[in-house]
């Protein structure tokens, strides 16, 4: 994980661009941001993480940030857990850690994302015989793993499929960029208030609505959280605070970053996927 998030320099920098039963988890496929979103720009939890990694107007993440691929292969995952999709095995009476437990399907139902569904068919094939953790869903996903046979879990242009999502619900558009030795399509941001409103959710969330709990913060928005810092990409939402808000923001960033994941992830009515995923980051 990188470091470089929490020891940023002092110079401003411009930005870049359990539920409780299947009922409840059909009820989060359909969460917005924020009141007031039309449906068109609903953006799913990898949306948001990619979406805080673009360059607004170069239209493609850092070439330098190799944290991205599977930080999404995370907020997959926790996609499907708040909707009800996946959930992790019981702890049993040797109460296995979050990182040793199974992930298994609760509710095969198509999700109607094409990367949601890609996944969680993946997971229903292997999960009455031989389930994984969240930690080698991660992998398998990712395409990081030394087994060829597992190889066909992974998901392929990812970043380009999300990227193409976004351009669908007008956020970002679509460009085609000469490298000099090839050329490259890219997505240059056209929507810059979805985009504002997202750094403004993140950047409210550790300050002016900081609630000191993560058990009371809103699961989509932690997860959030998480995952843009395990991405690399939180730097992009707090580089326009001045210093002393970035201070203040970070220290409670910290906060989160330092809970005790098994703890949170036994608390009442809390995702326990949401809560490995963020182990899987933080190990």
């Amino acid at each position: 994980m990188s470091e470089g998030l929490v020891q940023r320099r002092r110079t401003k920098q411009p930005a870049e661009g359990n539920q409780e039963n299947e009922e409840q988890g059909q009820t989060d496929d359909h969460e917005a941001l924020d009141d007031g979103d039309s449906k068109e720009t609903r953006l799913t939890l990898m949306e948001e993480v990619l979406l805080l990694g673009l360059k607004d107007k170069e239209g493609y993440t850092s070439f330098w940030n190799d944290c991205i691929s599977s930080g999404l292969r995370g907020c997959i995952l926790i996609e499907l857990a708040l909707r009800g999709r996946i959930e992790l095995e019981r702890a049993g009476m040797r109460r296995k850690s979050l990182l040793n437990r199974k992930v298994l399907v609760k509710s095969a139902e198509p999700c109607g994302d094409v990367l949601l569904d890609e996944s969680l068919k993946h997971m229903r094939e292997t999960s009455d015989t031989a389930p994984e953790t969240v930690q080698t869903w991660i992998e398998y996903l990712s395409g990081e793993t030394w087994n060829p046979l597992k190889l066909r879990y992974q998901l392929k242009n990812v970043r380009e499929r999300l990227a193409k999502n976004l351009t669908e619900k007008g956020v970002l558009t679509t460009e085609k960029q000469n490298f000099l030795l090839f050329d490259m399509t890219t997505h240059p941001l056209t929507d810059s208030t979805i985009k504002n409103k997202l750094i403004r959710k993140v950047q409210d969330a550790v300050l002016s609505k900081w609630v000191n709990d993560p058990h009371r913060m809103d699961k989509r928005l932690l997860s959030l959280i998480f995952l843009a810092h395990a991405s690399d990409v939180l730097e992009n939402a707090f580089a326009p605070l001045n210093d002393d808000d970035y201070d203040l923001g970070m220290k409670h960033v910290r906060f989160l970053l330092d809970s005790d994941l098994e703890v949170e992830a036994g608390r009442q009515n809390a995702n326990e996927v949401m809560w490995a995923v963020f182990a899987a980051f933080i190990k």
